[in-house]
């Protein structure tokens, strides 16, 4: 055993010093000097700076308004548009081909398994395998059974239930408490240390059931969450959420049909939003050849608000000017301009992402069209006691836990609202849990570098 120790020793010193590069013997470090960030695709520069974050006009209610901070933030990309119904489609139809591809890994573990067998804990399935979609049950009745349970009897459509996307995520809530903190003395966690563990599981009747549980901190794995979602949009919010309204075409097109999917999704929940950001990093961590980059999220309120004024400090809409028209009259923005006229500005309802001109970091549609869902939690003097570094107000809410502590702030106001929620400091909030047919959102990735 010794003489194990002994050469490992000299085997990791002889990497050390041979896997360096000239001059020998000196400490040159380990670089990749020839890798630069390339441009994610979609996606525009938001480059660092500060600016004083608030309203820069008195409310239109006389509330008592959260005073304006200033605030300093790192560099980061931004989805030029509102996240589309095409975009969100594509996650919909890998979530769909995830599920039935483990359904028929199950029947047929040597097609639709890349390795192992059905026992392995991890599975990996095989993309590049053919779904049997037109399989009729004179072929094969058990994979005919597993492909028609993706669908409704009735009209054939897509099963939302089993629209259903697990993946884990780290609890960097937990991750930052002092009383968490690893020890390299002791080479552990502190024995009182005690950890929030967040899970979700199927039961009997096939509901997910999220709960959360407090365990002793041993190990890094005890910060990991697992989270069950159905992903699949509340295409009811178009009836839903108006009374006495006609709105069923859009209840069945407009996330169906193609002739909407350069629209911005809608009836998308603040938790379906944060497993499409999972989903688009796992999709370019895997698909796209190239090195792994920070993950896809939803902005936070600073860098929403950040972005939103284009690099104009007092700019009181997102095209700098006081006004939300030009000097022509022409409107700047999708929202609704006079009592019950809505279509004076172009649109009914939402309109194509980009429909208008963009804000001068380049970001399309940051008043109006939709409102926007970011990752901080709603707090209504949070201005008080946020960092004034890359400042951000999240909690995790447990699903115990009263509506109050589930709001999320949404911004940059929608089709259906007046020009104030147009404002680059005018802030709101939503239910995380809610879906409505005037909230999107649009993603963020972090910048390596300065």
């Amino acid at each position: 055993m010794k003489n194990f120790l002994y050469g490992s020793v000299i085997v990791l010193a002889t990497v050390l010093f041979v896997g360096c590069s000239k001059p020998k013997g000196e400490l040159v470090g380990i670089y990749s000097k020839s890798w630069s960030e390339s441009v994610p695709y979609g996606m525009t520069f938001v480059k660092k700076g500060s600016f004083v974050m608030g309203p820069n006009d008195q409310s239109a209610t006389w509330a008592i308004q959260t005073q304006p901070k200033t605030v300093s933030l790192d560099a980061f990309w931004m989805d030029e548009t509102e996240i589309t119904n095409g975009e969100y489609r594509q996650f919909v139809h890998w979530v769909r081909d995830s599920v039935v591809m483990r359904k028929l890994a199950e029947v047929s573990p040597e097609v639709y398994l890349v390795r192992g067998t059905e026992d392995d804990s991890l599975p990996l399935l095989n993309w590049s395998a053919k779904i049997p979609w037109g399989v009729k049950r004179a072929e094969n009745d058990e994979i005919y059974e597993i492909i028609d349970s993706m669908f409704y009897e009735d009209d054939h459509g897509l099963n939302a239930a089993q629209l259903v996307y697990e993946y884990t995520y780290r609890n960097y809530d937990q991750v930052n408490k002092r009383e968490n903190e690893f020890d390299p003395r002791t080479n552990a966690y502190r024995k009182n240390a005690k950890v929030r563990v967040d899970n979700s599981y199927f039961d009997e009747e096939g509901r997910i059931v999220n709960e959360t549980n407090i365990k002793p901190l041993r190990s890094r794995k005890d910060f990991f969450s697992r989270r069950l979602v159905n992903i699949f949009p509340d295409t009811i919010c178009w009836g839903r959420d108006f009374s006495y309204a006609y709105n069923e075409p859009y209840i069945k097109l407009y996330f169906a049909h193609p002739g909407y999917g350069e629209y911005p999704v809608v009836g998308v929940s603040w938790e379906q939003a944060q497993a499409f950001c999972n989903w688009r990093t796992l999709l370019y961590d895997t698909r796209s050849g190239k090195m792994k980059a920070h993950d896809y999220r939803l902005p936070t309120e600073a860098e929403w608000e950040y972005a939103a004024r284009g690099g104009r400090n007092s700019a009181l809409y997102p095209w700098g000017g006081n006004y939300i028209r030009t000097k022509k009259g022409c409107f700047l923005a999708n929202f609704k301009p006079l009592r019950g006229n809505y279509t004076v500005d172009g649109s009914l309802l939402t309109s194509r992402v980009g429909t208008y001109a963009p804000n001068d970091f380049g970001l399309f549609d940051m008043a109006g069209n939709v409102a926007e869902w970011t990752s901080s939690s709603y707090h209504s003097s949070a201005n008080v006691f946020l960092s004034d570094l890359n400042p951000s107000y999240e909690y995790n809410a447990k699903e115990t836990d009263p509506d109050k502590l589930k709001r999320k702030v949404i911004r940059g106001g929608s089709w259906k609202d007046i020009g104030v929620y147009l404002q680059c400091g005018t802030r709101a909030y939503e239910y995380q849990y809610e879906r409505r047919a005037y909230i999107g959102f649009r993603c963020v990735r972090s910048y390596i570098g300065d």
